[in-house]
């Protein structure tokens, strides 16, 4: 919320746009160029302050991030863990191999420290919308979606002229919470957690723990323009969002291990 002169609150608006005409994406593929032609498809253009939300999936099969699963042979941990959890072993292997510890093991999901340090399900790992045409294929997260994300700003930049962020995210479960909701995994021009401590509050109060997980709050909110299932709406312009510009990362939203309490 904003105030006017006077100190009253004012209103606030954002506006996000799904962009049409992003076609399915494959190893090697242009994304700049896809943005572009998603923007024209759109009738969009992008300008200065902008952000870009993109999912997960078209960086990485752009990235070709997708692996057979004929090609994975499962180790004896991941045989094991297969059993208890009733899920593929080739699968499994995957998890472990992206992942730096195994938090908690239940039927059909193993929750893991990403070895990018975010805790969450199955290592980010997919097989839904992800083509199966020859034969089992799994979809793992970006390398260094950070780089990826500062890789595509950069050459927006250089083809729009335009000043804009981007935020690369995926779906998530909460411990405590039934649901998926997108989260930001990458990051670049804007902070990831908005440290609010020091600001005022409506009774002029300082705050003094408030600290805003900024991109995942337009994660989230982009998510639900994206959608879940066949939508194949994978990039959002938001314009109008008040957040911090600088050279943020999403390392910023892991919460230190020596803070969590619940591991």
């Amino acid at each position: 919320m904003m105030r006017e002169s006077d100190g009253k609150p004012s209103s606030r608006s954002v506006r996000l746009v799904a962009l049409a005409g992003i076609p399915l994406a494959a190893p090697g593929d242009d994304i700049p160029a896809l943005v572009v032609q998603g923007l024209e498809a759109s009738g969009e253009r992008v300008v200065d302050g902008d952000v870009l939300v993109i999912a997960q999936k078209l960086i990485s099969k752009s990235e070709g991030r997708l692996v057979r699963l004929d090609t994975v042979q499962p180790s004896a941990e991941a045989i094991t863990l297969a059993a208890k959890t009733g899920k593929d072993p080739r699968v499994v292997e995957l998890v472990l191999s992206e992942s730096k510890e195994v938090v908690r093991v239940g039927p059909g999901v193993i929750v893991v420290e990403h070895r990018l340090g975010f805790v969450m399900a199955n290592a980010g790992i997919d097989v839904s919308n992800v083509a199966q045409d020859s034969g089992d294929t799994a979809l793992l997260l970006p390398e260094d979606p950070d780089r990826s994300c500062r890789q595509l700003r950069d050459a927006i930049k250089a083809r729009c002229g335009a000043d804009v962020a981007v935020i690369i995210i995926d779906s998530h479960g909460r411990a405590f919470r039934n649901g998926t909701v997108g989260v930001a995994i990458g990051v670049a021009g804007i902070a990831a957690l908005w440290d609010r401590r020091g600001a005022l509050d409506l009774y002029d109060r300082p705050l003094q723990v408030t600290e805003v997980g900024i991109a995942d709050e337009l994660a989230a909110a982009a998510s639900l323009m994206m959608g879940q299932a066949d939508e194949g709406l994978p990039l959002v312009l938001v314009r109008g969002a008040v957040v911090p510009r600088r050279e943020g990362s999403a390392a910023e939203l892991a919460r230190p291990k020596r803070q969590d309490l619940f591991r």
